[in-house]
């Protein structure tokens, strides 16, 4: 169970190196519909920038895609 924790825990620190490695002016821009947009909101308070977490309560949304949204949504 340890090595389940460590492996997602990897997996959550590479996401996060590779958002700072990208310019957000090369992201596409993503679009979600505002029952998505409320819910990302609300989780986000709840969780943090916990990006897969969020994911999984957004059927077809990956945790990349909601971090990107949200990176989009704070620059403005």
């Amino acid at each position: 169970m340890d090595n389940h924790r460590r492996t997602k825990q990897a997996k959550t620190n590479s996401i996060v190196t590779s958002s700072s490695e990208v310019s957000s002016l090369e992201w596409e821009i993503v679009n979600m519909n505002q029952e998505e947009e409320d819910l990302v909101c609300r989780m986000h308070k709840l969780v943090g920038d916990r990006w897969e977490l969020i994911a999984g309560r957004i059927p077809g949304r990956t945790a990349e895609e909601i971090e990107r949204f949200w990176v989009m949504k704070t620059e403005k």
